[in-house]
């Protein structure tokens, strides 16, 4: 479960100081009690995601800002649908409108992206897993919209988990040593999983030990062949999570190959923002 309540307010803070800087100047044509009310519109069919960053950005500018939802995050939303109804003071809603609209569009994104890989493999045993290629700075909200999406967390970072790849195993000496290594300095709780190229060097992974084993560009039948292989070996015990050029297209029939996990970098990176619209209007 994620913590975000301090990383919203560092990622709004930030956010709002890079746009306002010394001050909003357009802003300030607007008288300064002068009261507005906006809706939020989307343009398309998607999965909402950042109610939370975008209340922040108008209540840390007015904290008496009203905003009324009409879907929450993890909701399937469609084109022309009102996302939510805000009424507050003039210069405040135009001067985070921007910064609101951006958490939001983009935190949809990814779940959407999300949705449409979790649904490819309904009714499978796999998950949908991310990655660490998300946007500097926005790591765990990124993440959180995954998991609105359907999808599952992995690693947060360096320091939660141990992902053994080409190079530690290279560096360490090999494969046993490195898983040998890697449980000698685990804190306790911390899952320890090694990257595998070949059938080979998956045997010789499981020999070692492993219990969580990354099957990096399998094609289908050595990914099935893997599958057969960890579980004459070592049971259901050992977790396989395929990944690389793994797109929408592959994605049901490498599911279907019995891994219990795929990895997807796309779920965080090279996203389309929602497109969303804010309209304002004078108070009724």
């Amino acid at each position: 479960m994620l913590d975000l309540h301090d990383e919203i307010c560092a990622n709004v803070q930030r956010a709002l100081q890079e746009d306002i800087g010394s001050g909003d100047l357009t802003a300030s044509l607007i008288p300064v009690d002068k009261t507005l009310q906006a809706t939020v519109i989307s343009r398309e069919d998607a999965v909402l995601c950042g109610m939370q960053w975008f209340e922040a950005c108008f209540v840390s500018l007015a904290a008496d800002t009203e905003i009324e939802w009409c879907a929450k995050d993890g909701d399937a939303i469609h084109a022309g649908q009102t996302l939510c109804k805000i009424k507050g003071n003039a210069r405040a809603l135009l001067t985070a409108e921007r910064s609101a609209l951006n958490f939001l569009q983009l935190l949809s994104a990814v779940a959407t992206q999300t949705r449409r890989y979790a649904d490819a493999v309904a009714g499978t045993r796999t998950v949908i897993v991310d990655t660490r290629k998300t946007l500097p700075g926005l790591r765990l909200a990124q993440k959180y919209a995954v998991t609105c999406g359907g999808g599952v967390n992995h690693r947060i970072g360096l320091y939660d988990g141990i992902l053994i790849k080409e190079n530690h195993i290279i560096a360490a000496g090999g494969i046993q040593p490195a898983l040998s290594r890697a449980r000698e300095i685990a804190p306790p709780g911390v899952f320890i999983q090694i990257e595998v190229e070949s059938l080979q060097e998956l045997q010789e992974a499981l020999a070692a030990g492993a219990h969580m084993v990354l099957l990096d560009n399998f094609t289908l039948n050595q990914l099935a062949d893997a599958v057969t292989l960890a579980r004459k070996q070592a049971g259901k015990a050992v977790i396989l999570e395929a990944s690389g050029n793994i797109t929408l297209d592959n994605l049901r029939q490498v599911a279907e190959t019995g891994v219990d996990r795929i990895s997807i970098g796309g779920l965080t990176k090279n996203i389309q923002a929602i497109d969303l619209s804010m309209r304002f209007a004078e108070p009724e």
